[in-house]
């Protein structure tokens, strides 16, 4: 079995808390605009709207904070008013103010695995954000490199690993996400390890490839540096 020289990490959900601010922002807004339309309606206009938005405006708070103006106004009409629209900005920007909180054994992992492998922080989303979200960590000096991109696919999978190692067949990625952090990197040739934060992303939603043997799910991050050194001692 081919060793593991590189391994990448997830951001949000994975090593810090990030879901479920949105979902917290969601209820707020679904409070605004109560009035208006049903929540069930206004959280699947507001899916679609973030469906639709991600080419235009990618991954983060700030797209998030766009949709939820731009379903206000399709559900009221055009006629939201301008008090709404500041509360929805002013949510936005709490949201962007908001301290990190790590994950429970996020830190003591990736200390336990920096002396052996390299480490890549591989994340996507507002690039201010992320950076200011990664410095509050106070994680990011154990990273041998960061990736902060658009869309994580195979492709992407594959520069990364090639860029920072040895390729994606000596290669790990650990995330929240199916879609984004497990499955990607398994067409791309790397192991992708699933470990899961309970509230999930529907956009990220994908069914987990329980029968491929580069597929793992853990409990918690602190099972990570066993999963590691299992892998490269077969």
């Amino acid at each position: 079995m081919d060793r593991i020289t590189t391994i990448g990490f997830d951001a949000d959900d994975t090593l810090w808390h990030n879901e479920r601010f949105f979902h917290m922002t969601q209820e707020h807004f679904a409070g605004l605009l109560a009035e208006y339309t049903e929540r069930a309606t206004l959280m699947a206009r507001l899916l679609d709207a973030e469906k639709r938005n991600l080419a235009r405006y990618g991954y983060g708070i700030k797209g998030f904070m766009l949709s939820m103006i731009e379903t206000a106004i399709e559900v009221t009409d055009g006629r939201v008013p301008g008090s709404v629209i500041s509360d929805i900005l002013s949510a936005g920007q709490d949201m962007l103010r908001h301290p990190i909180e790590l994950l429970p054994h996020a830190e003591e992992s990736i200390r336990a695995l920096a002396p052996s492998h390299r480490l890549v922080l591989i994340t996507k989303g507002d690039l201010l954000d992320q950076e200011r979200k990664l410095a509050q960590s106070g994680l990011g000096d154990l990273f041998d490199a960061i990736e902060i991109v658009s869309e994580k696919t195979p492709d992407t999978y594959a520069r990364i690993f090639a860029r920072h190692g040895d390729g994606a067949e000596h290669a790990l990625m650990v995330g929240n996400s199916l879609r984004s952090d497990v499955v990607a990197p398994i067409m791309a040739g790397a192991w992708g390890v699933h470990v899961p934060q309970g509230l999930e992303w529907e956009i990220e939603r994908a069914d987990p490839p329980r029968a491929h043997p580069r597929f793992r799910a853990l409990h918690h991050l602190g099972e990570l540096p066993d999963l590691v050194g299992w892998i490269d001692g077969c």
